[in-house]
């Protein structure tokens, strides 16, 4: 809008002022000759009778009307009537050239620098004719800087004009965008809704016919997309469901069988079945909860980081006491980094933050994490918690990653060089972990720590507020 009205008021404005320069040059020169021509026709009968006084008192208006000076000199140049007073009377202008060019009969209008003002003049001549011959001549002289005065004080009128017309263009064009682009924030809002996995959010049908036509496409869009993802869940929660009681059967079928063979092949056998029973069934519950993490009926509420290591810590350590390892949770990032002894626990950082999240989906990212960290530590070693801001590490002392990889072990299904050796492993654990994480605005990330071992991180955005409060 603003491009269009200044090119607008340009366009119209400079021609106007070239016009208007032209109008007042013209104007002022008509103005000149009138006032010239009008004395000229006195002063006339005032030499035919020398009476130099009326004409004197006669040249007040007609030098206020053309804002200028206007003397009358003889047929030799003499000044013999002056507007300016009687100081100048009897002064020699036959020298001037527009006097010489009115004294030989000819009417000019001529600019010059005049010497004796320093200033640029407008000089209007005419003659005083008696029988076809000039007796004598009348002069106008107006200051130029004058008429530029009135020109630049037209052109200031017209830009004020156009300062108007932009500014009441604008607030228009303003209250025009407003009612156009209200529909669109609308849309956006909506649309970030649905990003954010808000499903039922609905964009409302208003604006122009386009802006409706895009909504209802939207909605469309979003409808099928909701139905289908909530298909996707319900099949895998109910396959989930449907499973767990086939497993549980052959499961207590394969214990029974080993309990009665005396054939010790047939055991093993049939250890190695009920081993593979477990991790499908292990498989079929983390589906459940993966099917479950874009859910948004978690109740969300200030938690503090610590704590939650503190929890996680306390649930995990007679597991990993099990096994032959220790749960840690260190004070400083740097005894997290360096130790690989078995000092007392000690209590979360205090530096730790709270975070507004589901204090059951954090127990569970953590379990994920802890588990994982469990699975490929050595005997003997320690896995450590550590809370700092509003960040949690977890870091173990296994083989760590291979060259390459990072990302894709987030990935579902997907183990890793040392998945590949634990039967046990789903390969669903990360990616559940951060499913989990970005549900309520945070990351999870993983890496090679220093010394050896392997490092999670789950790091909170600054004052990231997320998920629905029920």
């Amino acid at each position: 809008m603003a491009y269009v009205l200044v090119l607008a008021i340009v366009a119209l404005e400079i021609p106007l002022a070239l016009s208007l320069r032209q109008r007042i040059d013209e104007e002022v020169r008509l103005q000149a000759r009138g006032s010239a021509d009008l004395v000229a026709v006195l002063a006339h009968e005032v030499l035919d009778k020398r009476t130099d006084a009326d004409l004197q008192s006669f040249l007040t208006g007609p030098a206020r009307q053309a804002r200028g000076r206007i003397v009358v000199v003889d047929d030799s140049g003499e000044v013999i009537a002056d507007s300016a007073g009687r100081v100048h009377l009897g002064d020699d202008l036959s020298t001037r050239p527009e006097i010489k060019s009115a004294l030989s009969g000819k009417t000019v209008q001529i600019s010059r620098k005049s010497k004796t003002l320093s200033r640029d003049l407008l000089a209007t001549a005419v003659p005083v004719v008696d029988d076809g011959k000039a007796v004598g001549a009348v002069r106008v002289t107006q200051d130029v800087a004058a008429e530029n005065n009135a020109f630049r004080r037209a052109v200031a009128g017209l830009v004020l004009v156009g300062i108007a017309v932009l500014s009441v263009g604008l607030m228009a064009g303003a209250v025009i965008a407003r009612q156009f682009a209200r529909p669109l924030r609308r849309f956006e809002g909506t649309a970030r809704a649905v990003a954010e996995g808000d499903l039922e959010a609905r964009a409302p049908v208003e604006g122009s016919t386009e802006q409706q036509s895009l909504a209802r496409t939207f909605n469309e869009m979003t409808d099928r997309l909701s139905h289908s993802l909530r298909s996707q869940s319900r099949f895998v929660a109910d396959a989930s469901h449907q499973l767990r009681t086939p497993l549980t059967g052959l499961r207590l079928r394969l214990e029974e069988a080993r309990a009665r063979t005396k054939d010790n092949a047939v055991a093993v056998e049939l250890d190695h079945g009920l081993h593979e029973v477990d991790r499908l069934a292990r498989t079929v519950e983390e589906l459940l909860l993966l099917s479950q993490t874009g859910e948004r009926d978690a109740r969300a509420e200030s938690i503090d980081l610590g704590d939650v290591v503190e929890r996680a810590a306390s649930r995990w350590r007679p597991y990993a006491e099990a096994d032959d390892h220790s749960i840690v949770v260190d004070r400083d990032a740097a005894a997290a980094a360096e130790s690989n002894a078995r000092p007392p626990a000690v209590g979360a950082a205090d530096a730790a933050a709270r975070v507004v999240a589901s204090r059951a989906d954090l127990d569970r990212l953590l379990d994920a994490l802890i588990e994982n960290a469990l699975k490929y530590s050595p005997p003997g070693s320690n896995v450590h918690l550590f809370a700092n801001g509003r960040s949690i590490t977890v870091r173990d002392h296994g083989p760590g990653l291979a060259e390459g990889e990072g990302e894709e072990l987030f990935e579902r299904f997907h183990r890793g060089h040392s998945g590949a050796s634990h039967s046990e492993s789903t390969g669903l654990g990360l990616a559940i972990a951060r499913e989990l994480a970005h549900r309520w605005g945070a990351e999870v990330s993983l890496r090679n720590a220093d010394g050896g071992g392997a490092q999670a991180r789950v790091a909170f955005g600054p004052g990231f507020r997320t998920g629905s409060q029920t």
